[in-house]
């Protein structure tokens, strides 16, 4: 058995979109990451292996404007781009294409971390095994990020945590139970189906679970090319340790299914649908929750409580399953307490309050079991995971031994994560070294209601009142009458211009996520998002900067070979995808570099 040994300031357990989105938030702003995985795949239950959409604060789009930015956003609109076709093979491959650009990632797949090294409160190193290269790994690092779902290195690093749902009493949350047990929710087995536009006989396995009628009184069968979420199952057991047994049980369940479709003549307009892929892994919704000084709970959630630390935030309903899941046939499959507000996420719900520097991100955070009911959706877990990344990166360049001294300087990690596109209800951009917050903004044709200056005031969506977070609710952007259109920054003096940051319209109003439901795919649009701006200029002082033809991408980030000098910016939209004007969120400009990531590479 080899050994080797590798030193990071970051290392990351789990490679779901939580870890994901943590390495690559890290790498981007200059520390050095490992990214460990235990799969072949990155994006856990949003991979090829489980093929569960993404949802998060804009509930399917029913929440216009709420749909998460940041990294997330940017997987997404890559994916509508170049994969209409839903092929989750090559979702997979955008994942591991978008780490692997990263130099300051190394991402270690097919890696089993089954350790780790203490030194008192701080962990020293993660202890990984890697079976295909019969290999084992020690990784050092300043900071950990766990973000494995099941919390294997905090656990094993003695993080506190808990399992279960709570009682009424233990956090005054009236959607609690009255006695506390350790029952989850279950997991799930997805499964596939196409239409062969002739009859295809299904002939069920012996093994499988018969159903009737009477079990689905109150789940939905009629859907036959993506079924079944409410396929659930195992929440009364141990989801960790009990996993094998719960896997062949929604084996059994989920083929069961499909036979009922397919032969109690309950379903005769399925006779040309056949299966063409059933999951081999159960897409696990509950474990363990590690606890931080906040706890989040049912209250924070419906009070749409804004905290000072706040670095995240969700908006899903809470979203409550029987633990006994298809086996519950009197009880609705899901429960949802929908939330009038969107909800932040502190800091302090993102590390743990007993070891050192371990941070974590994804559906094992520091929440009770009725608000993790809400923050467990993927979306919701990436835009964690992207503030964890931050925290680690300004943590580790202030030389902070712990995560918890973070908190004095959250709003540099803020500001930060507003720099690179992330949403945070309540907060705009105060960056004291975005020079265009100073320019005076004009423009060669304005939409009535949609003035130039709203590129600099600081927000980069709608914010419809419904959101409980602004007084001064509005669409902050400028939009043009016409195409070509041009935005112009002026400047009373000369500043010197070497980073230009765009931030464009991507239709925050739709759902955008890679699905095999027909139902949600049909509500989206999938290709170039119509409002983004795909041929731009950029121009100081009439002198041509950069030429972009094809952007389909929201943030955009354009740094100059060597700097200028200007008292004018221009920026000329030529075409959309769509759009019949242009539509523009906000221009930021900086003197030096901001951040690893630029688009250059794409520039003309």
């Amino acid at each position: 058995m080899k050994e080797s040994q590798k030193q990071v300031d970051l290392c990351v357990i789990g490679g779901g979109l939580a870890g994901t989105c943590a390495a690559i938030a890290a790498a981007r702003n200059g520390i050095r990451v490992a990214l460990v995985q235990d799969r072949s795949v990155l994006g856990g239950n949003a991979s090829s292996e489980i093929k569960m959409h993404v949802v998060g604060a804009d509930v399917h789009g029913t929440r216009p404007g709420a749909r998460e930015a940041g990294i997330i956003e940017e997987l997404r609109l890559e994916d509508a781009y170049r994969n209409p076709q839903r092929c989750y093979s090559l979702w997979d491959l955008l994942l591991y294409e978008k780490v692997m650009a990263e130099p300051n990632i190394e991402l270690l797949l097919d890696t089993d971390c089954v350790g780790c090294e203490k030194d008192k409160d701080r962990i020293v190193s993660a202890n990984c095994h890697r079976q295909s290269t019969e290999e084992t790994i020690r990784i050092e690092a300043r900071f950990f990020a766990d973000c494995s779902g099941d919390g294997r290195l905090a656990a094993e690093a003695g993080a506190d945590y808990t399992i279960g749902r709570e009682s009424k009493a233990e956090y005054g949350e009236p959607l609690a139970q009255d006695i506390p047990d350790r029952f989850t929710l279950g997991s799930s087995i997805l499964y596939t189906a196409r239409d062969h536009g002739r009859p295809m006989p299904f002939h069920a396995p012996e093994w499988i679970r018969r159903f009737t009628k009477d079990d689905f009184y109150m789940r939905e069968t009629k859907s036959y090319e993506y079924g079944m979420w409410w396929c659930e199952w195992g929440g009364h057991l141990d989801t960790i340790g009990d996993n094998p047994a719960i896997r062949h049980e929604l084996l059994r369940c989920a083929l069961g299914i499909w036979d009922y479709i397919k032969n109690s003549g309950e379903h005769p307009d399925s006779a040309s649908w056949a299966l063409d892929w059933v999951g081999a892994l159960p897409g696990k919704r509950e474990s363990r929750r590690f606890l931080g000084p906040h706890v989040l709970t049912q209250a924070d959630l419906q009070a749409g409580e804004i905290f000072p630390d706040s670095v995240a935030y969700g908006g899903w309903p809470i979203d409550l399953h029987p633990p006994m899941g298809i086996d519950a046939t009197t009880e609705a499959p899901c429960n949802h307490v929908w939330l009038e507000a969107l909800y932040g996420i502190p800091a302090r719900c993102l590390f743990s309050r007993n070891v050192d520097n371990l941070f974590f991100a994804g559906r094992n955070v520091s929440a009770t079991h009725v608000a993790f009911a809400s923050t467990r959706v993927m979306a919701t877990c990436a835009v964690m995971g992207q503030a964890v990344g931050t925290m680690a990166a300004v943590a580790t360049k202030k030389g902070f031994p712990s995560a918890r001294d973070v908190l004095p300087c959250v709003k540099t990690v803020q500001q930060t994560l507003l720099r690179d596109d992330a949403f945070l209800p309540g907060l705009r951009n105060e960056d004291p070294l975005d020079l265009a917050r100073t320019a005076a903004v004009s423009a060669s044709s304005t939409a009535e209601g949609f003035p130039p200056e709203r590129v600099i005031d600081g927000i980069t969506r709608p914010t419809p009142s419904r959101f409980g977070t602004w007084a001064d609710d509005g669409d902050h952007a400028w939009r043009s009458v016409t195409l070509p259109a041009t935005l112009t920054l002026t400047w009373p003096q000369p500043v010197t211009l070497q980073e230009i940051h765009l931030t464009f319209d991507s239709g925050l109003e739709r759902p955008l996520m890679l699905s095999m439901s027909d139902h949600y795919h049909r509500r989206q649009v999938n290709g170039g998002q119509p409002e983004i701006v795909s041929r731009y200029r950029i121009l100081a002082g009439g002198h041509p900067l950069i030429e972009v033809v094809g952007n389909h991408r929201r943030k955009r980030v354009h740094r100059l070979p060597t700097p200028v000098s200007a008292t004018q910016l221009h920026f000329e939209a030529i075409e959309t995808h769509g759009a019949p004007e242009a539509r523009l969120f906000e221009v930021r400009c900086y003197a030096r570099p901001t951040t690893q990531e630029t688009d250059d590479k794409v520039e003309a």
